[in-house]
């Protein structure tokens, strides 16, 4: 074995040098080391020269990738010793001491979204308050009693109104009439289900009552392991994939007496809202997608199949799919909530979170899933305060005035504010720098290149329904001549903005966005910062919306008259401050009294 770094780079070039090199060229480990007097330290750059050959020309290529501009001079010494100096280092991937690294494994450097110096504000009594049973009738009607929130579902079902078999029930006669239209569920978990219900209705009959969750059924993103259950990342290659151990969020929904009633679509590998089993319809409108990747759990939520989803967003995953299809979807905190068992994407964007009907019942969903695992590296444990009866006068609201003036914000983003002011909480004018934050999205893509290579050099990735430029496919794939220094710029570049956003949020007590306002979906994904979308409208579009790249032989659908579709607001919150976050979107909610429509026909 090597045994210093002139030795290891000697070594380690071995196996592949016999294919580029005749065997006369070929040394053995060491032999470079034989006439170096004692002492010597080891060097770079004097491994056998292994790889394809590299010219002066190949150099100048690459600089078009990662646009540098070198002069001839460089150019001809950086190919003269690429092959001895920088080739070798890709052994752990090309041999001769090929090293695979298995999927749940993370990378050694963690983000921490907490700045040195800023303190976590941690309530001395943490207090979780949800609204008080307003002790409504069951309605006769199922459809009614389909779309009810949790908060007022887990009354009934609390007080044996209602039984959890019979709520379950609904929920399978809805997925079956709908889900052929909406192709929202990949894998129904009808007996499981069923199992799960009964035994719900057991325990409450017998006096054991879990909590708001108890007896409640919901569908999980399928991208959350669920032991013998399909986990299909809504990818062709992972389409027989049954995992033998529930993720850590399936667990605690589990002990919260959670009734898993399927298994949801996603776009395939976490983009958008194609899957194997094609596009998931939006149910306010059928003849566009409900946007992605929480695809599934947005359109099955929206349109009364579920209780309640889990979602998982890395760059706008929760607040498109929520905000299109008229839903609250919640993103936490990066590292409130574990990902142990679920599919990784970009170990430091990843995170999961509750979509449902209400304000109050993401809550809920996060009270039970939150908090720490010793499978996920990055998840931390942190406490969550929430009074749902708490009155907001006086918070302070950072907006943007600019953005509320242009495209994407609409009237509905600006009567917002007017809601803000009647809710007694006062709106602050805030601004952050014009800083290319987009050049963030380097870490997005390197780090999901890096997540799926195997599948990406195996080929595995043209098996995926979608193939155009802007899918998972041909990104791996650029991803590859990213530049590794442009990587670390990137990750510095982050915590600068980190800086920044604790500034502007030392100011308010939160913010009101656009929802997809491309500055703020990237800012607080990598940032950690957590959001809340929620209905505040409605809008007339007249052309289907999409989440791909406008292709001119495929044109969307458009529509005269223009079409009636809801239209979300966003909410960011302080780092695990999303108590207050959700106070304020109560009030809010309650200000704009559009929560209770369904969408038409379903």
């Amino acid at each position: 074995m090597p045994g210093s770094r002139r030795d290891f780079l000697t070594y380690t070039s071995l196996a592949v040098l016999g294919a580029a090199l005749p065997a006369t060229a070929v040394q053995t480990p060491g032999s470079q080391n034989e006439n170096l007097p004692p002492g010597a330290p080891p060097a770079f750059g004097t491994a056998p020269p292994v790889g394809p050959e590299v010219t002066p020309a190949t150099i100048q290529e690459a600089e078009k990738l990662v646009q540098v501009e070198m002069t001839a001079v460089d150019r001809a010494q950086a190919a003269g010793n690429w092959r001895m100096q920088m080739a070798p280092l890709y052994e752990r991937r090309v041999g001769p001491r090929k090293l695979a690294l298995e999927p749940g494994l993370a990378p050694a450097t963690l983000w921490n979204p907490t700045l040195p110096g800023i303190v976590k504000s941690e309530p001395s009594a943490v207090r979780f308050v949800r609204n008080a049973d307003k002790h409504e009738p069951v309605p006769a009607n199922e459809n009614e009693i389909a779309f009810a929130p949790i908060a007022q579902l887990s009354r009934w079902i609390e007080s044996c109104a209602l039984t959890s078999e019979q709520l379950t029930e609904i929920y399978l006669r809805r997925i079956e009439r709908f889900d052929p239209q909406l192709r929202c569920v990949i894998t129904l978990t009808r007996e499981h289900a069923l199992e799960q219900a009964r035994r719900a209705d057991a325990e409450i009959a017998a006096g054991h009552y879990r909590g708001p969750l108890h007896g409640i059924p919901w569908g999980a993103k399928d991208l959350l392991d669920t032991a013998n259950i399909p986990t299909t990342y809504g990818a062709e290659p992972y389409k027989d994939r049954i995992p033998t151990a529930n993720s850590a969020v399936v667990e605690r929904l589990n002990a919260a007496g959670a009734v898993l009633l399927a298994k949801l679509s996603m776009g395939a590998l976490a983009l958008n809202d194609v899957w194997f089993g094609g596009q998931t319809m939006n149910p306010w409108l059928l003849e566009e997608g409900s946007s992605g990747s929480s695809a599934g759990p947005g359109s099955a939520v929206a349109a009364g199949l579920v209780g309640f989803a889990i979602g998982s967003e890395t760059g706008g995953s929760i607040v498109s799919p929520s905000m299109r299809c008229g839903i609250t979807g919640l993103r936490p905190t990066y590292g409130r909530v574990a990902r142990t068992g679920a599919m990784t994407l970009c170990w430091s964007l990843d995170k999961l979170g509750p979509m449902a009907r209400s304000v109050e019942d993401t809550m809920l969903v996060l009270n039970a899933i939150s908090g720490p695992d010793a499978g996920d590296a990055a998840s931390v444990p942190s406490a969550l305060a929430f009074d749902a009866g708490a009155g907001v006068a006086g918070l302070r609201v950072g907006y943007f005035p600019a953005w509320m003036k242009e495209s994407p914000a609409t009237d509905v983003d600006r009567a917002s504010l007017e809601a803000v002011k009647k809710a007694g909480m006062t709106p602050v004018e805030v601004s952050i720098p014009d800083w290319p934050y987009d050049s963030l999205y380097l870490i997005l893509f390197a780090e999901a290149a890096a997540a799926f290579e195997e599948l990406t050099l195996s080929h595995g990735v043209d098996k995926l329904k979608a193939q155009v430029p802007d899918a998972w496919p041909n990104s791996f794939r650029q991803a590859r001549f990213l530049s590794a220094v442009d990587f670390v710029q990137a990750d510095r570049l982050r915590r600068k903005v980190a800086q920044e956003m604790a500034r502007v949020l030392s100011d308010v007590d939160l913010l009101l966005v656009p929802s997809l306002r491309d500055e703020m979906l990237v800012i607080t994904n990598f940032t950690g910062h957590p959001s809340l979308t929620l209905r505040a409208g409605f809008v007339e579009v007249a052309e289907a919306r999409s989440d791909w790249a406008p292709d001119p032989q495929h044109p969307l659908p458009k529509f005269s008259p223009p079409r009636r579709v809801p239209h979300g607001i966003t909410l960011i919150g302080r780092l695990f401050d999303e108590g207050t976050m959700a106070q304020a979107g109560l009030a809010l909610e309650n200000a704009f009294g559009v929560a209770g429509e369904h969408p038409p026909n379903f």
